[in-house]
């Protein structure tokens, strides 16, 4: 037989040998895929089991903290209460040591008191147990209010706070006392930190329909590298006189949190030895358009 009839013969064989090559090849993948799909899943499961343990971590530690913060506010409550009659002297005169060691008890209890309820607002938050609650309110009556509660606990007579009257600002649709809280956060450090100035609370309207509420001190301000942990948890910048003032390093932490909840950011812009601003930049209108309410409605239910 001559090679050219032997020729279709070999060509299947050929053809036959490659298709099993190929049906081989493809088996082998099938199987590797298969042990990665199972790796996938064992991984996929891993990670469920992790953020569930993370979750009840999370959730734990809310509870504890929330446990704890009520049940440091009665003792705390009653101490402050006591120094406050001693100081009063309903139970008789002082000498001059005993004034200044019960002064000193009270101000631990209030330092203590400050973290405990930043402690309790941070669990809220981070537990989804805050929820916002919008109106509508003129902004020159937040800022009003602001003048009254920071002007009686002004202190330092070289420093001045400058409340400004809102320009192009009218009404707001967002939760009043959740601002009011930034703001004070804000207005309570850079009066801490300014010891000479000024510290100057304005706002006005950016685009997008959204406001800028900012706070200006001619404080110590805050180096580059300590700039972008400044909202983070218990960051407390280090300096002399960070040294000498106690605070719980929690405000502009909660500051930041209460103002993903509104919708909003934060910011912060600053030069050691000029001063810092602070900022919150929010919707004028909370939430989605269909559900806020006319401002006449709103101003008839409050």
């Amino acid at each position: 037989m001559s090679d050219a009839a032997r020729q279709p013969g070999s060509e299947e064989q050929r053809l036959r040998s490659a298709l099993a090559e190929r049906e081989r090849q493809i088996a082998q993948l099938s199987r590797e895929l298969t042990e990665t799909n199972k790796g996938v899943v064992a991984l996929y499961a891993e990670l469920d089991d992790r953020a569930v343990a993370l979750r009840e971590v999370s959730e734990l530690k809310s509870r504890f903290l929330s446990y704890m913060s009520h049940e440091f506010r009665t003792p705390l409550g009653a101490i402050r209460s006591m120094a406050r009659l001693l100081l009063d002297r309903m139970d008789g005169p002082l000498s001059a040591e005993q004034e200044k060691q019960v002064r000193f008890m009270d101000g631990a209890a209030a330092d203590l008191t400050e973290l405990v309820n930043d402690l309790l607002d941070l669990a809220k938050i981070e537990a989804g147990r805050i929820s916002v609650h919008p109106v509508w309110f003129h902004m020159a009556e937040l800022f009003a209010g602001l003048r009254g509660m920071f002007r009686p606990i002004l202190t330092n007579d070289r420093v001045e706070l400058i409340v400004e009257e809102p320009a192009d600002v009218d009404r707001v649709y967002t939760d009043d006392k959740r601002l009011t809280q930034i703001l004070r956060n804000f207005i309570s450090n850079a009066l801490k930190f300014t010891e000479e100035g000024a510290v100057r609370v304005s706002c006005r309207h950016v685009a997008d329909d959204r406001v800028t509420i900012s706070v200006e001190d001619t404080g110590i301000g805050i180096a580059p590298e300590h700039q972008r942990i400044i909202f983070d948890d218990f960051t407390q910048v280090d300096s002399p006189l960070q040294r000498k003032l106690r605070g719980t390093g929690l405000g502009l932490a909660i500051s930041r949190k209460i103002a993903d909840l509104l919708g909003g950011v934060v910011g912060m812009t600053s030069t050691p030895g000029e001063g810092s601003v602070f900022s919150v930049t929010i919707p004028i209108c909370y939430g989605n358009a269909e559900d806020v309410p006319a401002t006449e409605e709103a101003t008839d239910a409050r």
